[in-house]
This record gives structure tokens, sequence and C-alpha cells, in this order.
């Protein structure tokens, strides 16, 4: 039987598409919870079923009123309440930051119990940098304030992580591609489902793929840094006939296009040239 929780509010981190993500700590909070604070109550019943959850639901998210909150942070002195969202991390691209934010001021006990993460997931399947990245939410929806908002990132030395829907997927990857320029990029999409797919090319290459067709399903944009200065061809033959000595065309392409940060397909059309001589 689970023990009871001493008071205060719990950060629990929900599957983003496989139950059986869910880790034995988040169930057993979810068990030994006095309430818990769900996004959509239908999403998460289905959750807290198979986790085996019985304490009740409120609803909470980006429209519960500052009153609503304060009802909440009230409870915290005797109640040990659970934040989750309809799928991964709270707080990551949505409003819990004012709970946690009033709780803590309220000297309630808060913590977290780390778990999955669509942003993170989706950096470990794109095969792009990941010693620095940022994470950027939705782009505005409008035109004009998407290619601002792409502006004030496009200096950014770092991978770049946003979320995306499929309906706006294809002008997004558009105004990306005008606005970044030349990146590698991919676009993951279903993680940890049956249909789970990670397609990876440049900017321009994946707005071409996705201009007619809107992919179904919960959707990861993860775009590379931007490319140092242009290796010259000489400086391009000599790291291609250095990798070729160990390596087929098109493994050498790839460890030196990441190396000197030329595009892959420039790197391996000459890994192909410098390999037929």
């Amino acid at each position: 039987m689970d023990q009871r929780l001493p008071p205060g509010l719990y950060v629990v981190a929900t599957p983003i598409g496989n139950l059986a993500d869910l880790s034995p700590r988040a169930a057993e909070t979810l068990r030994g919870a006095d309430r818990i604070l769900a996004e959509d109550k239908r999403v998460s019943a289905k959750l807290l079923a198979y986790a085996g959850a019985k304490a009740p639901m409120s609803t909470y998210h980006d429209h519960s009123s500052e009153a609503e909150r304060d009802a909440i942070v009230a409870r915290l002195g005797s109640e040990a309440i659970a934040l989750i969202s309809d799928a991964g991390t709270p707080l990551i691209s949505d409003p819990g930051y004012k709970l946690v934010r009033a709780a803590r001021a309220a000297g309630h006990r808060v913590c977290t119990l780390p778990g999955p993460s669509a942003a993170i997931a989706a950096l470990t399947l794109a095969a792009l940098p990941t010693d620095r990245f940022l994470f950027v939410g939705f782009l505005p929806a409008k035109a004009k304030a998407r290619g601002d908002a792409i502006a004030e990132i496009a200096g950014v030395r770092a991978t770049l992580v946003l979320y995306e829907s499929g309906p706006r997927l294809g002008a997004t990857l558009a105004a990306l591609a005008d606005g970044l320029g030349v990146r590698n990029a991919a676009i993951a999409r279903e993680i940890s489902k049956l249909h789970e797919e990670c397609v990876t090319g440049t900017l321009a290459e994946l707005a071409e793929r996705y201009s007619a067709t809107a992919p179904k399903g919960e959707i990861v944009v993860v775009v590379g840094p931007p490319f140092a200065e242009a290796a010259s061809e000489a400086e391009l033959d000599s790291a291609l006939d250095e990798a070729l000595a160990r390596l087929s065309p098109s493994r050498a392409a790839a460890e030196v296009a990441e190396r000197l940060g030329v595009p892959k397909k420039r790197a391996y059309a000459r890994a192909l040239q410098l390999a037929a001589k």
C-alpha cells in the first residue's frame, strides 16, 4: 500500500506517448496524492487508471484564474497535490511556473519528479549538436510575428528546439528557411508511439517535403546551429582525404561535414569525387 505523501506540490512528468514510460516513482506519487491537477481531465483519466491513482482531479491550465491558483496554494499546507500536464513535463511550454512560484512564495514544499520531455527526446533523435540548445516553444501563428521571432534567434549559435502542429508545419519550415538560411534540421513526430519517426534534411528540403502534406501527431522541430564560416575547397579536400583513408565516402563526409560545419550534401558529393580518383 502506498504511503501518504507529505503536504506540498509535486510536479510529475507524464509519458508523451507510451504509458509504460511513466516512472515507478511518478506512479507511486500519483497514487499517494490527495488531489491531482490536470490540463484536461479526460486526457489524464487514462493515465491515472494505468497508474492506479484514484485521487480526485481538478483542472489547472493556461486559462485558470488567479483566484483558482490561490485556492490551490491554500490547500498545500494540508494536502499533497500533484501537477501533471497532458503529456510530458509540466512547466515546459505551459503556465505551471506561476503555481510553483506561488507555492514556493507561500513557503510550501515543492518537489519535481523528472521524466519524459518531447524537446529532450527529439534532441536525442535529431543527430544535431546538443552541447548548447535553445527551447523556443511555439512560434507565433501570424506571419509577421513569426518572422520577427525568427529574426530574434537567428544569431544564436546553438541548436534550436520548437514545437509545431501538423497544419502549420510547412509554413513554419518555410519561414525558418527564409530567416535562418541553410541549416540542418530534423522533424521528430509521434515520439515513443507506434509510428515514431524522425526525418532529417536542410530546412529548405523539409519545407518542400511538408509544403503540401500536413503530418499527424505531436511534432518537434530541431534546427542545427549556423554553419561556421564556409570552409574553402582546399580545407574540405584536405579533411576528406584524411577521413577517406579510414572511412567509406558516406561516413567520411558525415564526419567532415560535422567538423567543418559544411552541408552534408556538399561534403558527400566531394567525397565521391575524391574517392573515384
